[in-house]
């Protein structure tokens, strides 16, 4: 197939912007039409990569599946539920997810199939020379940059590797960087969300099934660890996984062969697993929830990243990266953070860490009226400050308030527009009737004497 054609079953008129979006940035050309039975004659005239389906129409998967076993069918819901998941994996689909779905990830679902050679039906498996450019590890923290090249030196071997820390630090982007640096670079990097799915669920995704194994399974599946052969397999967030899959995965670690759900035969299997946690496994090995052996199996290699707000210094790089990325996705033209825009994101406490940061710019970006991003722009409203030095307050002998802060805001507003209140208003995000009514508050305050100035603070 040398054209490459995704095919859209849903009326929902969000999709034209995504299809655009899927223009640019990978090339990929996209039919929509509104009902699968509009899909019938474009199915037998053409072929598609891959087919996204409304869940409302759902109904349909049994009969697209039965028609065209080898194209994968996303099923997409404005309300996703877990019974909604369970139904559309059985039937069929290859993956169940949120609508509409951000830009990475709608990248991640398609890069399997549009490297994949034209010949071969199945994903997962890519070329070396037509995989997209993966996210750099972006940091310039002593602390991040010795367990990055501890990362290299371990990556070549096979060892199992456990990444531990808080959601959005970076541990995908720390395993595809080991997957990047073995040898199995030419193979798969195949991920899989253990919290995603519901037990049953999970374990054929992992474990693939054979048809009949169950209600629902009209035809043979390959599982997450078929797909990675020869190269890696992402267990993310592998604390949420059920011991009585934590007993089979340990198996697999062990023996190196899967059995499929209704399978007679065990299946070998050459796949290095790199497993991610944002939970304390100690901690729940103590109360009976993670198994100790699969534990101990899983940390011959640790890393441990360090949150954001340990960091600080990585914020302006990071911020950098994302907007110069989301200014190309976006196709929004070459844009500069403000001066006071930089400072706001050094200074913003960030408990979603990496990833915060990055959907942040990402807005920023998008509501950017000029050639620079303004605070307003990323946060609507300034966001809470991280304690410490950093912060610079503007009375040292007490702690900062709501009012000193929007105080320094405003004259920093107007410091950077010359004065000019219409121009600081904007900027703020503000009207030019309440900007020139808080300069006279600010005015009257000065004229009480310092007792009164106490009790308005």
């Amino acid at each position: 197939m040398t054209k490459k054609l995704l095919l859209i079953i849903d009326p929902h008129p969000l999709w034209r912007e995504i299809r655009d979006l899927l223009r640019r940035t990978h090339q990929v050309e996209t039919q929509q039409v509104p009902s699968p039975e509009a899909a019938g004659e474009l199915l037998r005239e053409q072929e598609f990569l891959a087919i996204f389906l409304a869940e409302p129409l759902g109904g349909a998967l049994p009969a697209l599946k039965g028609e065209l076993p080898t194209v994968p069918v996303f099923v997409f819901s404005p309300r996703p539920t877990v019974a909604g998941a369970v139904a559309a994996m059985r039937e069929g689909a290859q993956d169940y997810l949120g609508f509409p779905p951000p830009p990475d990830r709608l990248a991640e679902l398609l890069r399997p199939y549009l490297s994949a050679p034209t010949d071969s039906p199945a994903p997962g498996r890519s070329r070396p020379g037509e995989r997209s450019t993966p996210r750099p590890f972006i940091t310039q923290d002593p602390a991040v940059l010795r367990l990055l090249e501890m990362a290299r030196a371990v990556a070549p071997t096979r060892a199992t590797v456990l990444i531990q820390g808080e959601s959005g630090t970076g541990k995908e982007v720390l395993a595809r960087l080991l997957h990047q640096e073995s040898d199995r670079a030419a193979g798969p990097f195949v991920a899989v969300n253990c919290a995603a799915l519901p037990e049953g669920l999970l374990e054929s995704e992992l474990f693939g099934h054979e048809k009949g194994a169950f209600t629902g399974a009209i035809m043979r599946k390959l599982g997450k660890f078929e797909l990675a052969q020869h190269g890696t397999l992402l267990l993310d967030e592998i604390s949420e996984m059920h011991p009585h899959l934590q007993a089979k995965l340990l198996r697999v670690l062990q023996e190196n062969e899967i059995d499929r759900v209704g399978g007679r035969t065990p299946i070998p299997v050459d796949v290095r697993v790199v497993a991610t946690t944002n939970r304390d496994l100690t901690e729940l090995m103590q109360k009976g929830e993670f198994r100790e052996d699969l534990y101990y199996r899983l940390q011959v290699i640790t890393f441990t990243l360090p949150p954001l707000r340990e960091r600080p210094g990585d914020i302006p790089l990071l911020a950098q990266y994302f907007l110069e990325r989301y200014s190309q996705l976006f196709g929004k033209g070459p844009l500069s953070f403000t001066s006071s825009a930089l400072r706001a994101l050094e200074a913003a406490a960030w408990p979603g860490n990496v990833r915060q940061l990055e959907n942040a710019v990402a807005r920023g970006v998008l509501l950017a009226a000029t050639r620079y991003v303004h605070p307003r722009d990323i946060f609507g409203e300034m966001p809470p400050a991280v304690p410490g030095p950093e912060v610079r307050l503007p009375t040292p002998a007490k702690p900062v308030t709501l009012r000193e802060m929007e105080q320094s805001m405003i004259f920093q507003a107007l410091k950077e527009t010359s004065g000019n209140r219409t121009h600081a208003a904007k900027l703020l995000g503000i009207s030019v009737r309440t900007l020139r009514n808080k300069l006279h508050e600010y005015r009257q305050e000065q004229q009480r004497p310092p007792a009164c100035r106490s009790q308005v603070a």
